[in-house]
């Protein structure tokens, strides 16, 4: 198992889990994603994605190509995270977050924020919840519109990228994810950042 980038061929793949998964697609754009595999049999796991917010008001769809590099003012937001029934509890979500917080710190970015209602998994990554008032003035609407939409609930979390931990249960259940897979459904729903299904059974969604 490993994650890698989305290739722009997966467009409709993402589209259709994303909306299978009843996530928000707004300002989708493939070259944003990542996308976790099974090498053995190159079955696709789940997939997650970073959205720089710019300082000018853009986001990174704005961009013509490539992930934007950030700039002093811009922000970056981890969202659009969904991994797939069968592949559940093996660490897949982790590893998708490590990912797109390694992307964010090329990026030259040293935080980066999630917008949720359900943070308790993101804790252990080493994400907080802030106050609102400490949020970037780029992602007060966006809080907004996630609140008005497909996560009433949702608040602020926040995470210096030089923090990032990574659990070894979930380093480990990852390694080993082929050999732990479930069969047992076919169903998709989201679970974004990887759902552990043995301390959770409500689902996690933060929408786009």
């Amino acid at each position: 198992m490993y994650v890698r980038d989305a290739k722009n061929r997966e467009e409709v793949w993402l589209l259709d889990h994303i909306e299978a998964m009843g996530l928000d697609e707004t300002a989708f754009r493939s070259r944003d994603y990542v996308v976790a595999v099974d090498e053995e049999s190159g079955e696709k796991a789940g997939f997650g994605r970073i959205r720089i917010h710019k300082a000018d008001g853009t986001s990174s769809s704005d961009a013509d190509s490539g992930r934007a590099n950030g700039g002093a003012d811009d922000v970056c937001e981890l969202t659009s995270i969904g991994v797939l029934e069968g592949w559940r509890g093996q660490g897949v979500g982790a590893h998708v977050v490590e990912r797109l917080v390694e992307y964010a710190s090329d990026e030259g970015f040293d935080t980066v924020y999630a917008l949720t209602s359900e943070g308790a998994y993101l804790a252990q990554f080493g994400f907080r919840r802030i106050e609102e008032s400490r949020l970037p003035d780029a992602l007060e609407d966006r809080l907004e519109s996630k609140r008005d939409g497909v996560d009433p609930e949702a608040v602020p979390y926040a995470l210096e990228v030089d923090r990032f931990r990574m659990p070894e249960r979930l380093r480990e259940a990852f390694k080993r994810a082929p050999e732990g897979r479930s069969d047992a459904s076919t169903d998709e729903s989201a679970e974004d950042f990887g759902i552990d299904p043995d301390s959770a059974t409500y689902k996690y969604d933060t929408g786009d």
